[in-house]
């Protein structure tokens, strides 16, 4: 299957930047009209402190403020937005010896905007409107004196609801983003294969993808063996263990605000049941990868994973003596499968609007016993999802497990065997396309790059 998309013509990266400003200038002033407000005003936001401490967390913008634009380390900074105006950004630049301030704005997004560099972050307050119907978007502590972030929530649904349909600018970056951490996740295949220990492994992802762990989209999960079964592992142990069986590597990449997400399970050891194993998960994680289709309920993506999860535990001989359905209608497959499909991809990780029925932000419901899923939504084309299968040996819940009737279709000798490599997860970022058009896989094309020596 051919996977390989560009943009609809040989527009540049501004060209694509110029079509999406004008886009989220038309949304937002359709929204402005619908909810009475006269202007849209967005803070980037503040550093924030430890407590008792002078010691900044990492800033972290507000996704509304880089929406618009490709800065994600300029605190105490805002975008004015105005119907008929061109946006007013009032950019942070502190006359500051103890850290390195922005530098002058610059890049293909500085004509479109009217510039106000301030010194000071109170002197924002005076380029900005306090009077009138305002919609401010921000946390509460990035209030100034008449300007308190009071996100309509009418307003948000709106921006939320189509913020998930991705521009051409979008999709650029975020190939960009795969590109950047296909190289990144074959490096740290090396380390492992090499006998490194997670710290190492991690530090061969930072070096090839030129990250450092300040600027990563989500912190790395790097796990080895056992560790593998902890589906939000956040540890890094320095030490290699006497055998790395398994590495399953989950981090992404970043460029201009947009993320990417991708995990890989790698084997080093010989071992053939494992390795059957994670190559009937490699075969379903495609599958499913070709159900993105415009049109198409995530919900039902989710449950077919549960179907391709019943198969597998039959096929390998985890489970026996029972139907696929049987293993469906007692949520065998829940303990072994536990997370959701995925979730929308973009400004954000885990993307907002994921649970949104429509605009107006009626809530679309999760399946009945899958309380984990990210994503509730009917897909759409330019939509970026992630699919992310699991088949796991966790401990807690093959206890649970073992304690209903259905332990008796477990083979448990094999999942003694099994649990000794942790588990198994695929994710790829898919952009959807039409209801008969193949998916784009930002992730398989990125690796195809890297390995062919194009990325």
């Amino acid at each position: 299957m051919n996977t390989q998309h560009a943009p609809s013509s040989a527009a540049t990266e501004g060209e694509l930047y110029r079509q999406h400003l004008a886009a989220l200038q038309s949304q937002a002033e359709a929204a402005l009209a619908r909810c009475g407000h006269e202007a849209l005003l967005i803070a980037s936001g503040i550093e924030k402190y430890a407590f008792l401490d002078d010691r900044p967390y990492l800033f972290q913008p507000n996704p509304h403020f880089k929406h618009w634009l490709p800065l994600c380390a300029h605190p105490h900074s805002w975008l004015l937005v105005r119907p008929g105006h061109k946006p007013r950004l009032v950019y942070y630049q502190p006359d500051d010896y103890w850290h390195v301030p922005p530098s002058a704005p610059a890049g293909f997004w500085v004509e479109h905007f009217e510039l106000v560099l301030i010194g000071a972050p109170e002197e924002a307050a005076q380029h900005l409107p306090s009077q009138g119907r305002l919609a401010i978007i921000g946390e509460a502590d990035a209030a100034l004196p008449g300007l308190l972030p009071n996100n309509p929530p009418a307003l948000l649904n709106l921006l939320h609801y189509r913020r998930a349909v991705k521009s051409e600018y979008e999709l650029l970056q975020m190939r960009a983003a795969s590109r950047r951490a296909a190289p990144a996740h074959l490096a740290a295949k090396a380390a492992f294969e090499a006998g490194a220990s997670e710290l190492d492994i991690h530090r061969a992802y930072l070096a090839a993808s030129g990250h450092s762990d300040r600027d990563l989209p989500y912190s790395n999960i790097v796990a080895l063996n056992e560790h593998a079964a902890v589906l939000h592992y956040q540890y890094q142990d320095a030490q290699a263990p006497a055998e790395s069986r398994t590495l399953l590597i989950d981090a992404g990449a970043s460029v201009n605000g947009y993320a990417s997400d991708i995990t890989r399970t790698w084997l080093r050891v010989g071992d053939a049941r494992f390795a059957a194993l994670l190559a009937a998960m490699e075969s379903a994680q495609l599958a499913l990868v070709d159900e993105v289709r415009a049109g198409t309920d995530y919900r039902d993506i989710h449950l077919s994973t549960h179907r391709h999860v019943a198969r597998i535990l039959l096929e390998q001989g985890i489970a026996r003596g029972v139907s696929e359905e049987a293993l469906l209608a007692q949520r065998v497959t829940s303990s072994f499968f536990p997370h959701g499909i995925g979730h929308l991809l973009g400004l954000q990780v885990h993307d907002i609007g994921g649970f949104m029925a429509d605009e107006s932000g009626a809530p679309a419901a999760k399946p009945e016993g899958h309380p984990f899923l990210r994503l509730t939504r009917r897909l759409e084309p330019g939509m970026v999802v992630t699919i992310e299968p699991g088949l796991y040996f966790i401990p807690t819940l093959l206890k649970k497990l073992a304690a209903t009737p259905a332990a008796a279709c477990i083979d448990w000798a094999a999942v003694e065997h099994l649990a000794r490599f942790g588990g198994i997860r695929i994710e790829d970022d898919v952009v959807c396309r039409g209801a008969h058009e193949a998916p784009e896989n930002l992730t398989r094309d990125a690796f195809a790059g890297a390995l062919s020596g194009r990325a």
